[in-house]
């Protein structure tokens, strides 16, 4: 019986050696130099301030799929594009883009116009076929605004390069991990989210497993500060009915001194904000990162050099750790 128990035991502490190993080596993968690769690309020039609809969100879009496919992340259907078409009225008339077919169907018996643009999806397949988690950031910004007298481009360098440079990294630690998760796990890059979230919209309108999603963690800006007193200042907000969000984060920072000084931020009905809202008025849970605004926001002057980038690795490390928790965990 001692002999059965011991041997017990050590199988116990076998696997959990083995589960951490493939957390840590996924982990460890999350760097400061990829971020810098992905975010520095996504916010030059040459991109034009990826507007929605045009030339350099599809050269966006084409990247970061070029990305994937070298991480090895196969995408969600056939394509790793869901492309889509949103609708508004002529430009002197008042109203928004619309994505829902019955909007778009009044909208066409008029003079209107239409943008096509494209998600970029991807998914590690998990052991649990009918169960999903989703990880997202938009990676549109505001273009081109010709008629500015100097800087003419929105780069978007933390409006929201830095949060695709999170999606990818934490593609990649589930990669290097070595280890199938639960669940399904999508990675999402959102175009149109300036426009209206019209990306993430779109997903949640036709998705046909949107009951099996268990939860969505989303990227909207996490590589500066209003507050330059507190450089590992983060808004952390999540779905109130899940108050073991917040108990993951506190957890996490403690055990891996990840150096982050989160703004715990329950939410009752997280609709606003960004793409957390279009899962969230579905009833999805979520949890958002986000470091709150700054004088450079919505400007030309978004750039790249202005980033903290030691900021942008601890949130990523922090996320990844949610993500492995929402993938792996059966109750939350």
């Amino acid at each position: 019986m001692k002999k059965h128990i011991l041997l017990v035991g050590l199988l116990f502490v076998s696997w959990s050696l083995c589960a951490q190993t493939s957390l840590e080596k996924g982990l460890r993968s999350i760097n400061c130099s990829s971020a810098k690769a992905t975010i520095v690309f996504l916010a030059a020039d040459e991109l034009e301030g990826r507007e929605a609809g045009f030339h350099g969100a599809r050269v966006s879009s084409e990247y970061i799929v070029s990305l994937l496919q070298w991480i090895g992340i196969q995408p969600l259907n056939e394509s790793y594009f869901q492309p889509f078409e949103a609708y508004r009225k002529e430009r002197q008339k008042p109203g928004k883009l619309e994505v829902h077919p019955d909007s778009i169907a009044k909208l066409k018996l008029g003079v209107h116009q239409k943008l096509s643009m494209r998600n970029v999806l991807g998914m590690i397949p998990g052991k649990n076929a009918n169960e999903y988690v989703i990880v997202g950031a938009h990676f549109d910004h505001l273009g081109v605004d010709p008629a500015l007298d100097g800087d003419q481009i929105y780069n978007g360098a933390d409006d929201n390069a830095s949060g695709v440079s999170a999606v990818l990294q934490i593609a990649r630690a589930f990669v290097m991990s070595g280890q199938q998760p639960e669940r399904n796990v999508i990675f999402a890059f959102w175009d149109g989210e300036e426009k209206g979230l019209l990306g993430s919209k779109y997903f949640v309108q036709n998705c046909p497993f949107i009951s099996q999603i268990k939860g969505y963690l989303n990227f909207d800006m996490i590589g500066r500060n209003n507050k330059p007193e507190q450089p590992q200042q983060v808004v952390y907000f999540y779905t109130a009915a899940h108050p073991v969000f917040g108990d993951w984060l506190k957890e996490d920072i403690k055990k891996y001194g990840l150096k982050l000084q989160p703004d715990y931020r329950a939410w009752d009905n997280p609709v606003g904000g960004s793409d957390n809202g279009s899962f969230a008025k579905v009833g999805i849970p979520i949890i958002w990162y986000h470091t709150d605004g700054h004088p450079d926001y919505h400007q030309p002057s978004d750039h790249a050099d202005r980033l903290n980038w030691d900021k942008i690795v601890e949130i990523t490390k922090a996320s990844f750790l949610n993500m492995w928790k929402m993938a792996n965990e059966k109750n939350y």
